[in-house]
């Protein structure tokens, strides 16, 4: 009976508000049936109007955390977060090769949902051919992807492009988040390519929301949940699109300008799963 329960890892920083980061990480991972862990490698002072202050975490301090989870845990899957500069990401990229924590779900934090650069250079550069090469699934967005292979992407030939110039670098599977344009409030496409060379699109409704905070880490937390529980990679992000695109869909009302997905709501997706 030890360790029989499904139990996933996220490796990223604290979000004091709740909206994104460790904490969205694990409301995904409830919502979704599954225990979450944390190694929490930085905390930021944010609300909904913005970050005010952000620490990282002795890098010592990070190491401990995986050396004692991988002590105790089966860990059947995890997922990287927001990693700041290259010290953090070297440090996560050698501690997961040291450890056993399943497969890796790459959320390659390098821009805002609006294209504003987040990583400098040198983090940038570690990012791409240190820790992506790790990854069974990556889930760059619109603005990440551009940035990650050079292309522009001006159309669906393009994204899906980018995506096999990302698959190049030694990722498994690649889903590229299609980008919100607010130009075109009708849809949003997301290209996934899998190991195997197939490939299909997964759309969902534009929604017209300042309550999107948290949506690239319940995507990518959900596709960890779900490998963790044994389906195939597939299903897993058919899966987490959707319960992504149901928590965008029902606003909760938290915060006075961006503020949360609901992970209230997506819990009625596991309700579909049970009939």
């Amino acid at each position: 009976m030890v360790n029989e329960f499904p139990q996933v890892l996220t490796i990223a920083g604290s979000d004091s508000d709740g909206s994104a980061g460790m904490q969205a990480d694990l409301h995904t991972f409830f919502i979704r049936k599954t225990y979450g862990m944390s190694v929490l490698v930085a905390a930021v002072a944010g609300n909904s109007y913005g970050i005010h202050a952000a620490e990282t975490l002795p890098l010592d301090f990070i190491d401990k955390q995986f050396e004692v989870l991988a002590d105790d845990f089966k860990v059947r899957a995890s997922k990287t977060g927001m990693l700041s500069d290259a010290s953090l990401i070297e440090a996560v990229v050698k501690a997961y090769k040291k450890f056993d924590f399943g497969p890796l779900v790459v959320d390659p934090v390098i821009t805002t949902k609006h294209g504003a650069q987040l990583l400098e250079a040198a983090a940038f550069e570690a990012l791409k051919e240190k820790l992506l090469p790790l990854a069974t699934v990556a889930t760059p967005n619109f603005f990440e992807a551009q940035l990650i292979t050079g292309r522009t992407i001006d159309n669906e030939q393009q994204q899906a492009a980018a995506a096999k110039d990302i698959q190049s670098l030694g990722v498994q599977n690649v889903i590229i988040k299609g980008w919100h344009n607010q130009d075109n409030q009708n849809e949003v496409a997301d290209y996934v390519l899998l190991a195997d060379g197939s490939d299909f699109w997964l759309r969902h409704p534009y929604f017209d929301t300042t309550h999107i905070n948290g949506t690239g880490d319940t995507l990518s937390a959900a596709i960890a949940a779900e490998i963790a529980k044994g389906k195939d990679i597939a299903t897993a992000i058919r899966i987490a699109h959707d319960v992504t695109a149901t928590a965008i869909e029902h606003e909760i009302a938290v915060g006075h300008k961006f503020g949360p997905i609901n992970h209230w709501a997506a819990q009625d997706y596991n309700k579909k799963e049970d009939k």
